[in-house]
C-alpha cells in the first residue's frame, strides 16, 4: 500500500507514463527524461538532472493519454487490491490511535490543539461533520466526528517553492471520531514522505528543508499521541 501511495505521489510530481505509442518508438518528452520498456509498457524515467526551475513553477500538465498509461501500468497492483475487502485496502493508509478510557471527545480535541500549538502547527479550521449529518441529513444516530486542519506556515512556503503541486496535500488533517462502541479515536492519513528525499535532491532542495519535510509525520504523530493520552 505504501508503495502504491508513493507511486501516486510520483505521478503528481510529473513523473508519469508516456502517451499511447508503439513500444518500439515511444513519443519524446524532454531531453532529461527517457523511456524504459517494462512488461506493462514504456516507463518514463529520469536520465539526468532536470532543467532549472523557478520558485513556484508548476510542472507540465499531463495529457489524458499519459494518465491512462499510468493507470494501465498500475493495474496489476490495483487488481490485487480489488480482491480485498475495502476495509483492508484503506486500513494501512490510516494511522490511528485509540483515546485513553475516561477522556471525553472535547478532552481529546483540546489536547490535540494544545500540542499542535506547542509544535508550531497553526490551527486553520475544523470541519464538524457530525453537525452536518444531523442538520442536513437529519441523522441523529451518527457518531461525533470532526476533522481538524493544521499547517506549518514556514515549511509550507518552502515546500511550495520547490514543488507547487504539493499544495494538494495541504493542510495536514487529523480526525477525531467516535466508533460504534462510542470509543474515541484519533486518525490521520499515514503518507510516507521519504520519497521527497529523492525529489528534493533532483530539485535542489536544501538538506535543512528535507529534514523539516521528513519531520512532518513525526510532528503529526506527536500531536495524535498527546490527544489520545489527554496530555496537556
Amino acid at each position: 500500500m505504501t508503495r502504491l501511495i508513493v507511486f501516486i505521489l510520483a505521478g503528481c510530481c510529473g513523473l508519469a507514463w508516456a502517451a499511447d505509442a508503439p513500444r518500439s518508438a515511444p513519443a519524446p518528452i524532454e531531453r532529461w527524461l527517457d523511456f524504459a520498456l517494462t512488461p506493462y509498457g514504456p516507463l518514463l524515467v529520469q536520465q539526468g538532472p532536470p532543467p532549472p526551475y523557478r520558485d513556484y513553477q508548476m510542472s507540465r500538465v499531463l495529457t489524458p493519454e499519459e494518465r491512462k498509461r499510468w493507470r494501465d501500468t498500475t493495474m496489476p497492483v490495483q487488481e490485487r487490491m480489488m480482491r480485498m475487502d475495502p476495509r483492508e485496502v484503506i486500513n494501512p493508509v490510516a494511522l490511528k490511535m485509540k483515546a485513553r478510557a475516561g477522556l471525553s471527545f472535547d478532552d481529546v480535541v483540546q489536547s490535540l490543539t494544545l500540542r499542535a500549538n506547542r509544535l508550531n502547527l497553526k490551527y486553520v479550521g475544523t470541519h464538524a461533520l457530525w453537525k452536518d449529518f444531523r442538520a442536513v441529513l437529519g441523522d441523529d444516530k451518527a457518531p461525533r466526528v470532526e476533522v481538524l486542519s493544521f499547517c506549518d506556515i514556514a515549511l509550507a512556503r518552502e515546500m511550495l517553492r520547490v514543488i507547487p503541486e504539493l499544495v494538494v496535500f495541504m493542510p495536514c488533517r487529523v480526525a477525531v471520531m467516535e466508533d460504534a462502541d462510542k470509543a474515541i479515536w484519533v486518525l490521520m492519513l499515514d503518507w510516507d514522505i521519504t520519497w521527497l528525499e529523492h525529489a528534493g535532491k533532483a530539485a535542489g532542495m536544501a538538506p535543512e528543508l528535507r529534514r523539516s519535510v521528513l519531520g512532518i509525520r513525526e510532528k503529526m504523530e506527536n500531536v495524535m499521541r498527546a490527544a489520545a493520552n489527554g496530555d496537556l
